[in-house]
C-alpha cells in the first residue's frame, strides 16, 4: 500500500509546529492514522488534543532516516500517511533520493519561512534556505508586514520556484497571494518589447508564468546561444542567473525556432528579435513560450553578464 508523505520544511521558529497542529486538528490529517516524524524540537509543543490519532517518533540525526527504519515504523504503527517536521539544517535531497521506502510517496513539500529572519538566513545559509524554497510545492512566508511584503516581492521569489503556490501571512492574521494582478512588469500595449539587459530575469519569470499575455508579442533581447543536446534540433538561448549566491546558478533558456540559428556557436552572445507563441513543446513538457525568430546577429555581451535578483 502506498503511503503519502508530507514534508514540512523550514528553519527553527518558522512556525512548523503550529502549522502541523492545524493540519492534525482541522486539516486533512484529522481522520486517518498519522505517523509524525519530529526532526526538530522548537519552543512550542503539540497539544494533546492534536495527537489523538497520531503516533510520534523523534529523529535526532539525518543518518537515521533510512528505508529500513521507515519500514519498521510502518509495520509498528500502520499509518495511512506520514508527516515529517523536517530540520531546517538538514538537506532535503538525500531524503527523497535514497531515504524513503518505495511505497512511501513524497506527496507534498511545504516550506514555512519567517519573513522577519529571511534576509539573515539567505545571507548566512543561502544554499540551505534556497533548497527548501526551490523544492516546495507550497511556500508560506509568515509574520509579514507591509515592509516585508514589499521586500519579498522586490526580491522576486517567484524566480526561485515558479511552480509553488506562494502565500504571505501577515502579522494581523490575514493572508494574501504572493503574485498580485498589478505585478505586470512591462508595457505590452504596443505589441513590441525591447527587454532591458538588466531585466532579463524579471521578463523571463513573467513570460513563463503568463505566457498567454505575451502571445503574438514581438520581443528583442540579448542572450547566450545554446543548442539542446537532449532535444534534437531545438535551440534554447538564454542567460545565467544568480538567485542567491554564486553556487546557485540557473540557465534561463527559451525555445527558439527559425532559420539560421544553427550557424551560431554555443555560448556565443546574440541579439534576437522574435514573436512569442504559446504552444505545446516537448522541451517544456507542455505549453510554454516558443519564440519564432525573425532576426538574429552577434552582439556584445551586456555590462552584467549574469542576471541577479
Amino acid at each position: 500500500m502506498d503511503i503519502p508523505v508530507y514534508l514540512i520544511a523550514g528553519f527553527l521558529d518558522a512556525g512548523k509546529t503550529e502549522f502541523i497542529t492545524g493540519i492534525l486538528t482541522d486539516g486533512f490529517a484529522r481522520e486517518d492514522r498519522t505517523l509524525l516524524l519530529i526532526c526538530e524540537e522548537g519552543e512550542n509543543e503539540y497539544p494533546a488534543a492534536a495527537l489523538d490519532n497520531v503516533f510520534t517518533y523523534k529523529i535526532e540525526d539525518p543518518e537515521e532516516m533510512t528505508p529500513e527504519l521507515f519500514k519498521k515504523l510502518e509495520k509498528q504503527y500502520k499509518p495511512k500517511q506520514v508527516i515529517i517536521e523536517y530540520n531546517g539544517m538538514w538537506a532535503i535531497e538525500p531524503l527523497y533520493r535514497n531515504g524513503l521506502p518505495a511505497n512511501w510517496i513524497l506527496y507534498q513539500i511545504m516550506t514555512l519561512v519567517d519573513a522577519t529572519t529571511f534576509e539573515m538566513y539567505v545571507k548566512n545559509m543561502g544554499q540551505l534556505m534556497m533548497e527548501k524554497i526551490m523544492n516546495a510545492d507550497l511556500l508560506i512566508f509568515n509574520r509579514c508586514n507591509a515592509e516585508l511584503r514589499a521586500m519579498l516581492r522586490a526580491r522576486n521569489v517567484r524566480m526561485v520556484n515558479r511552480r509553488a503556490d506562494i502565500y504571505l501571512e501577515n502579522d494581523d492574521g490575514t493572508s494574501e497571494e504572493y503574485v498580485t494582478p498589478d505585478m505586470m512588469p512591462f508595457d505590452l500595449s504596443t505589441g513590441h518589447l525591447d527587454v532591458p539587459d538588466e531585466d532579463y530575469g524579471v521578463w523571463y519569470v513573467d513570460l513563463m508564468d503568463n505566457t498567454a499575455r505575451y502571445d503574438g508579442i514581438t520581443v528583442k533581447f540579448k542572450s547566450i546561444m545554446c543548442h539542446s543536446k537532449k532535444f534534437k534540433g531545438v535551440h534554447c538561448p538564454g542567460r545565467f542567473a544568480m538567485v542567491c549566491c554564486e553556487d546557485d546558478m540557473q540557465f534561463l533558456a527559451l525555445v527558439c525556432r527559425g532559420e539560421g540559428l544553427e550557424k551560431f556557436k554555443d555560448r556565443e552572445w546574440v541579439e534576437l528579435t522574435a514573436t512569442v507563441k504559446n504552444e505545446v513543446c516537448d522541451a517544456y513538457q507542455g505549453p510554454g513560450p516558443v519564440l519564432y525568430v525573425t532576426d538574429i546577429h552577434k552582439c556584445d555581451k551586456p555590462k552584467e553578464e549574469v542576471v541577479s535578483f
